[in-house]
């Protein structure tokens, strides 16, 4: 997980202008590293409501992937697998 201050040092007044939550840059960033920035809403969302250790988990899944053709399919897949675990587990306790 990301300090504050170097999401700070990192932040560019013109290209993110439009951002004014902390959750819009995460999400941002993410659609960056995958790949998909066509859907950068559907991570800004995602950075909204899913608990970040569940995307921290799956973005070092995607990134310690080899030879990955598509890295938000990737992402999203194992996203869904840990929703899906802890689930049963909370079921199961």
């Amino acid at each position: 997980m990301q300090k504050v201050g170097d999401i700070l040092k990192k932040f560019d007044k013109e290209k993110d202008k439009f951002i004014s939550h902390e959750f819009q840059k995460y999400g941002y960033d993410l659609a960056e590293e995958l790949g998909d920035l066509k859907n950068k809403s559907l991570y800004i969302k995602l950075a909204k409501t899913v608990p970040r250790g569940f995307l921290e988990t799956a973005r070092n899944f995607v990134k310690d992937a080899y030879n990955v053709k598509n890295k938000a399919a990737l992402f999203l897949w194992k996203l869904k697998e840990l929703k899906t675990n802890y689930v049963a587990k909370r079921k199961l306790h």
